[in-house]
């Protein structure tokens, strides 16, 4: 592949300036930083797991770490190029609520189908469960994935079809504080 860390194509910032919420000081940093972590220009399911177990030593993050890369990996060649790196970076880190919450969306619906199962909801709360291991104390009624995923469902699921729609997602979502912080956890960080 070469060096194609030294320059950035033309272009590239430009279109970047408009798809983030980032800077050009701050573009050109991170892709330094991307290059010289992925000096081959692109990141692949085993690294971005890699770096989750970083940020959760005392959990399993494997899991959650590949459904989160799939949404990272918009053109789906399994590889993060520094675009869909930066650009999915930007709506999670700095995004408006209703970004989030569309990037959220697509996290859940594994299947990309538009809506929501409680088995695809229980696959990622379970995942996320993993990730955080025994070091997040939970109440009871959201003390299992099953017990969380069944609040939630209760909550958003207004026509009582076992599927969320983008609607009844964001909706719901927006009701539910503990969602809301979860989703600004990133805010500012970056």
């Amino acid at each position: 592949m070469g060096n194609k860390s030294s320059k950035m194509p033309p272009g590239d910032l430009d279109d970047l300036l408009k798809e983030t919420y980032f800077d050009k000081k701050e573009i050109q940093q991170w892709w330094k930083g991307f290059h010289k972590d992925c000096p081959s220009g692109e990141l692949d399911e085993k690294a971005f797991s890699e770096i989750y177990k970083q940020f959760f030593p005392f959990g399993n993050p494997a899991e959650f770490s590949k459904h989160v890369f799939k949404v990272f990996d918009k053109d789906g060649n399994g590889k993060i190029n520094f675009r869909e790196f930066l650009t999915a970076l930007s709506v999670t880190s700095r995004g408006k609520l209703d970004e989030k919450l569309k990037w959220a969306f697509q996290l859940y619906d594994i299947d990309q189908d538009g809506t929501i199962t409680y088995d695809e909801m229980l696959t990622i709360v379970r995942s996320i469960y993993l990730m955080s291991g025994s070091i997040v104390k939970l109440p009871e009624d959201e003390d299992t994935p099953e017990k969380r995923v069944d609040k939630i469902f209760r909550a958003m699921d207004k026509d009582h079809n076992a599927r969320l729609d983008f609607e009844e997602f964001v909706e719901g979502s927006k009701k539910d504080p503990t969602i809301v912080q979860a989703l600004s956890l990133y805010d500012g960080l970056v």
